[in-house]
């Protein structure tokens, strides 16, 4: 059986174009297979996963061996599909010391754009991703896998510092020599590479015969690469940042994109490809910088994916809580984050776990400039009123946003509640409700123009049907002065709002926190919600809409 297989995989691996001729065999196979061997079901689940690869019906149906028989196939698969690689590469490993299977839900959109790569349908492939979640290892196991199946294209690794391209040389190293954890010499033995000619003094690896170019160098950005390798296959750049001290620092960043665009991206030759993989630490970082140069017209024809995978999802939830407990609770990346706001440097939270660069320079709001309170409000006797300032949106990425704001008779405005959400109006307008009559609000102030009129008509719909009267002021956004210098010029009033201290806010105060916090008064905001209905609130304060209210002494 295992004969048969390799022997078709040789075959295919020299015409590969006759490849696609065994796919329309492959359901039917799957069906005949079922109706007689039960054993079958987890091949067939497994197997369309792997893209619908076929091989002749006969092989399965002759298989006594299932778990064999699906090794061979993931074998066989391997020389073309790196899922199938990184599945049957550690097919010997115990289930919980795999690396690739208990993160595969996860990283399996990251395995395949690199499968774009190598099938020539895409040029520069973007990656970011929190520390220690498997982006480097991941990296590992596609060279080891590019240089299996192309043993004459030479490829190139690079990073910050030499202990990082150290630590991805041995890991390439182990992977292609360590017969007992891995299959690597399996899945390529008809190629007969046999033991590997290395070099660990310039981290250089050659698969097959000793190259003028090798099959993989790995060289840090600071080390020698003009000269001394060439790149035809790939080219993976790892964290070319050392951290947030030259992040912070723009001198060092225009220095560091010098060596990039000038001796690493020059180092790839025809149709090499490239993986830009790190956290981004700011715009003027280099994955930022080359995709600003992508952006060029001239470039407009390399083609390029950008994937950013979050520490937490969009329900807050975790990103990574992997198989067998290898990966982050969301437990875990609360409390990261509530240390980082903590620590008043929300920017590199989100830079570091979130993918989103943040330049530290034009903040507005840090969390040590603004007050908090323990949940328990001041007396009701003091209480002025009760009113939300709404900032509406329909879904889309934009969020509804709006504070529930109390204001007493001190002049101090406290935050006990907000409604913060980026689903559709049928989502946010009964949230908005909810929160007027919980809180008993009085007053409703919702910014309002040609295309935000239905929304405030629908929410005025849904208070009557749940009978609720209300004052309901519109007032439309200021023509003559942007949002953010809007923001600016509230900025000194609404840090004098008191908000709920970290350990009482719900999920949607704390996603609207970071967005508070995340405000830039220059360069680009990617959500300016939350800053914004403040902004509204703090002018309700200011500027009151109607009547004018004043108290003075009887005439009598």
């Amino acid at each position: 059986m295992s004969d048969m297989l390799s022997m078709i995989a040789v075959a295919i691996k020299k015409e590969p174009d006759k490849f696609k001729y065994y796919r329309d065999y492959y359901n039917v196979c799957l069906q005949d297979a079922k109706a007689n061997v039960d054993n079958l079901k987890w091949l067939e689940k497994e197997a369309l996963k792997i893209q619908n690869h076929c091989f002749v019906k006969g092989f399965i149906e002759k298989s006594g061996d299932f778990r064999d028989l699906r090794r061979d196939i993931f074998t066989a698969l391997a020389l073309f599909d790196f899922d199938s690689y990184m599945i049957a590469l550690e097919w010997n490993r115990k289930p919980e010391e795999r690396f690739y299977l208990p993160r595969r839900k996860v990283l399996k959109v990251a395995a395949d754009a690199i499968q774009e790569l190598e099938d020539d349908k895409l040029d520069e492939l973007f990656l970011s991703q929190p520390p220690r979640t498997g982006k480097s290892t991941l990296m590992i196991f596609a060279m080891t896998w590019k240089i299996g199946k192309d043993s004459e294209a030479s490829n190139l690794y690079s990073a910050y510092s030499d202990k990082i391209t150290n630590k991805f040389y041995d890991g390439c190293l182990e992977v292609i020599t360590d017969n007992v954890t891995y299959r690597w010499n399996e899945i390529f033995y008809q190629f007969g590479y046999g033991k590997p000619l290395t070099d660990g003094k310039d981290l250089t690896i050659n698969v097959g015969r000793l190259k003028h170019y090798p099959s993989v160098t790995a060289r840090s950005v600071h080390g020698t690469l003009n000269g001394a390798c060439d790149a035809t296959g790939w080219i993976i750049s790892d964290d070319l940042v050392s951290g947030i001290d030259e992040a912070i620092n723009k001198d060092r960043l225009v220095t560091l994109w010098q060596i990039v665009d000038n001796n690493l991206v020059t180092r790839g030759k025809g149709k090499t490809k490239f993986i830009w993989e790190g956290t981004r630490w700011a715009n003027g970082d280099p994955i930022g910088l080359r995709l600003e140069v992508l952006d060029r017209e001239e470039n407009k024809h390399i083609r390029r994916k950008v994937i950013n995978i979050p520490a937490l999802d969009e329900n807050e939830q975790s990103n990574f809580d992997y198989d067998y407990g290898v990966g982050f609770t969301t437990e875990y990346y609360l409390s990261r984050r509530a240390s980082f706001e903590y620590n008043q440097d929300i920017a590199s939270w989100n830079a570091q776990y979130m993918g989103e660069p943040i330049e530290r320079e034009g903040t507005v709001f840090e969390s040590a400039d603004m007050n908090y309170y323990n949940g328990e409000l001041p007396s009701d006797d003091m209480l002025v009123r009760t009113f939300m300032a709404i900032d509406p949106a329909f879904g889309g990425g934009d969020y509804t946003s709006s504070p529930v704001c109390k204001q007493y008779t001190d002049g101090y405005v406290y935050i006990p509640d907000v409604v913060y959400d980026n689903g559709e109006k049928t989502v946010t307008i009964p949230q908005l409700v909810d929160a007027i009559i919980k809180y008993n609000v009085t007053l409703v102030r919702i910014e309002c123009n040609k295309m935000t009129m239905s929304y405030k008509e629908e929410l005025e719909r849904e208070l009557e049907k749940r009978g609720v009267k209300i004052n309901i002021q519109t007032k439309a956004a200021p023509n003559n002065q942007s949002k953010e210098a809007r923001i600016f010029d509230k900025a000194p009033t609404i840090r004098q709002f008191y908000f709920l201290e970290e350990n009482k806010r719900s999920k949607a105060y704390k996603t609207f926190m970071v967005n508070v916090y995340s405000f830039r008064v220059t360069g680009h905001n990617k959500h300016d919600d939350a800053p914004d209905s403040l902004a509204m609130a703090a002018d309700v304060i200011e500027r009151p809409v109607g009547a004018r209210v004043e108290v003075f002494k009887r005439p009598w």
